[in-house]
Parts: structure tokens; sequence; C-alpha cells
């Protein structure tokens, strides 16, 4: 896929746009993406986070199966 030219058909797609509704859904769309969830957690959501992937990083895991067992009952 040559990305430059898939660009260029959006841009002229957009610019034919009378549409809008569809302009409007696309502005929404557009502030969505702009917005970085990890700006929108809060500081103790990051910690744990970050705790996670330290937890991970040093090979303190466990299996799929087990967590799903303990929470079995919930289901």
């Amino acid at each position: 896929m040559d990305i430059q030219a898939e660009k260029l058909r959006l841009i002229e797609w957009l610019a034919s746009l009378k549409d809008s509704n569809t302009i409007s859904e696309l502005v929404a769309f557009k502030k969505t993406k702009e917005i970085d969830w990890w700006d929108e957690i809060s500081e103790d959501e990051k910690t744990e986070i970050q705790e996670g992937l330290a937890q991970a990083d040093r090979k303190e895991l466990t299996p799929h199966d087990q967590v799903m067992s303990k929470y079995d009952k919930w289901r």
C-alpha cells in the first residue's frame, strides 16, 4: 500500500464531502485519536500499570488458567 497515495485519496474524498453529519463524525473521531489515554488515567492507575510491567519484566507472572480458576466463581 502506498500510504502517500492513500492520504491523497482521503483528502480528495474529504474535500468532496457535502454531508455535515459525516464531517461532524470525522471531527469527533479525530478528537478521540488526539487524546492519549495515559494522560486521562489517575496516578494510582499509572503506578499499578508500571508495577505490572515491572513484574512482567522480572518474570513474576501468573498463568492465565490459574487466574481464571481463581475468579471462576464470578462467571
